[in-house]
């Protein structure tokens, strides 16, 4: 499988409308990942919730991302979890406040 990034299609705040399928469609300009959404990954609290997998590959889940804000950060992640071959991203302080939405990291 290739590098596959999946975006909570559910995800909203208090006040607004879905935004996942938006931050995807967005997304999928963006990267050379599959970009696909998902209608829940029950994170419900933090929206929205994005992840990353391969085969291989670790795997990544990040929740409370601003789809609005933080799109080019996402694009740079996908870009170092690209050069990754198995998936460990080592550095990240080049994703900005990204980083600090992450909840944790799978291994392949």
């Amino acid at each position: 499988m290739a590098d596959k990034i999946t975006i909570c299609e559910s995800c909203r705040s208090a006040e607004t409308a879905p935004m996942g399928a938006a931050l995807a469609e967005r997304l999928r300009g963006m990267v050379d990942a599959e970009v696909a959404t998902t209608d829940c990954m029950i994170v419900c609290s933090k929206p929205v919730t994005v992840s990353f997998r391969a085969t291989g590959k670790a795997a990544y889940l990040f929740s409370g991302v601003d789809p609005e804000t933080q799109a080019e950060e996402i694009a740079e992640f996908a870009r170092l979890y690209a050069l990754a071959d198995d998936g460990i991203v080592q550095d990240v302080r080049s994703i900005g406040q990204l980083r600090f939405c992450l909840i944790g990291r799978v291994p392949a």
